[in-house]
Protein backbone atom coordinates (compact mmCIF):
# COMPACT_ATOMS: atom_id res chain seq x y z
CA UNK A 1 0.00 0.00 0.00
CA UNK A 2 1.36 3.37 -0.99
CA UNK A 3 1.38 6.14 1.81
CA UNK A 4 1.91 9.08 -1.11
CA UNK A 5 -1.10 10.02 -2.53
CA UNK A 6 -2.55 12.23 -5.59
CA UNK A 7 -1.67 16.08 -5.07
CA UNK A 8 0.37 15.34 -2.68
CA UNK A 9 3.95 17.18 -2.51
CA UNK A 10 6.75 15.19 -2.74
CA UNK A 11 10.21 14.96 -2.92
CA UNK A 12 12.58 13.05 -4.74
CA UNK A 13 14.95 10.55 -2.88
CA UNK A 14 17.22 8.83 -5.29
CA UNK A 15 18.27 9.72 -9.29
CA UNK A 16 19.14 12.44 -11.61
CA UNK A 17 16.41 14.54 -9.88
CA UNK A 18 17.36 13.87 -6.51
CA UNK A 19 16.14 16.89 -4.00
CA UNK A 20 13.52 18.05 -6.53
CA UNK A 21 10.08 18.64 -5.20
CA UNK A 22 6.72 18.68 -6.71
CA UNK A 23 3.08 17.83 -6.38
CA UNK A 24 1.84 14.06 -7.74
CA UNK A 25 0.22 14.55 -10.98
CA UNK A 26 -1.41 10.68 -10.95
CA UNK A 27 -0.11 7.57 -9.76
CA UNK A 28 -0.04 4.61 -11.46
CA UNK A 29 -1.04 1.98 -8.76
CA UNK A 30 -0.10 -1.60 -10.89
CA UNK A 31 3.22 -0.52 -11.74
CA UNK A 32 3.92 1.59 -8.19
CA UNK A 33 4.74 4.61 -9.96
CA UNK A 34 4.32 8.31 -9.81
CA UNK A 35 4.09 11.02 -12.67
CA UNK A 36 5.40 14.26 -10.39
CA UNK A 37 5.40 17.55 -11.71
CA UNK A 38 8.65 19.06 -12.93
CA UNK A 39 10.49 16.00 -11.86
CA UNK A 40 11.90 13.42 -14.50
CA UNK A 41 11.56 14.88 -17.79
CA UNK A 42 12.35 12.88 -20.97
CA UNK A 43 12.64 13.86 -24.65
CA UNK A 44 9.86 12.04 -26.91
CA UNK A 45 10.32 12.51 -30.64
CA UNK A 46 6.51 13.55 -31.83
CA UNK A 47 5.09 13.28 -35.52
CA UNK A 48 3.27 15.83 -37.04
CA UNK A 49 -0.91 14.76 -37.13
CA UNK A 50 -3.40 15.97 -38.38
CA UNK A 51 -4.94 16.55 -34.89
CA UNK A 52 -1.88 16.89 -32.99
CA UNK A 53 -0.13 20.52 -34.97
CA UNK A 54 2.62 20.70 -32.59
CA UNK A 55 5.99 17.91 -33.66
CA UNK A 56 9.30 17.55 -33.01
CA UNK A 57 10.97 16.96 -29.83
CA UNK A 58 8.95 17.75 -26.51
CA UNK A 59 9.77 17.19 -22.93
CA UNK A 60 7.51 15.62 -20.68
CA UNK A 61 7.27 14.47 -17.57
CA UNK A 62 7.92 10.32 -17.07
CA UNK A 63 6.65 7.66 -13.98
CA UNK A 64 9.11 7.75 -11.63
CA UNK A 65 9.40 4.70 -8.51
CA UNK A 66 7.36 5.24 -5.60
CA UNK A 67 10.04 3.74 -3.78
CA UNK A 68 12.35 6.94 -4.72
CA UNK A 69 10.06 9.39 -3.46
CA UNK A 70 9.27 10.51 0.14
CA UNK A 71 6.30 13.28 1.26
CA UNK A 72 7.08 16.79 2.47
CA UNK A 73 6.76 18.02 5.08
CA UNK A 74 6.19 21.95 5.38
CA UNK A 75 6.89 22.22 9.29
CA UNK A 76 10.06 20.31 9.01
CA UNK A 77 10.75 21.53 5.61
CA UNK A 78 12.07 17.77 4.67
CA UNK A 79 10.83 14.66 3.10
CA UNK A 80 9.48 12.21 5.94
CA UNK A 81 7.81 9.03 6.67
CA UNK A 82 3.99 8.57 7.23
CA UNK A 83 2.01 7.45 9.90
CA UNK A 84 -1.69 6.96 10.25
CA UNK A 85 -3.71 7.77 13.44
CA UNK A 86 -7.50 6.76 13.99
CA UNK A 87 -9.80 9.47 14.19
CA UNK A 88 -12.56 8.75 17.09
CA UNK A 89 -15.17 9.19 14.04
CA UNK A 90 -13.47 5.97 12.34
CA UNK A 91 -11.74 8.01 9.80
CA UNK A 92 -8.24 7.97 9.86
CA UNK A 93 -5.64 10.92 8.95
CA UNK A 94 -1.91 10.95 7.98
CA UNK A 95 0.87 12.46 9.86
CA UNK A 96 4.57 13.51 9.86
CA UNK A 97 6.84 10.61 12.13
CA UNK A 98 9.23 13.87 12.90
CA UNK A 99 7.17 16.26 13.71
CA UNK A 100 3.66 14.70 14.49
CA UNK A 101 2.25 17.36 11.90
CA UNK A 102 -0.72 16.22 10.07
CA UNK A 103 -0.88 16.46 6.40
Amino acid sequence: MAKIKKNDMVVVLAGKDKGKTGKVLMLRAGADKAIVEGVNFVKKHVKKTKEDKQCGILEKEAPIQISNLAVFCKKCNSGSKVGYNLLKDGSKSRYCKKCNEVF
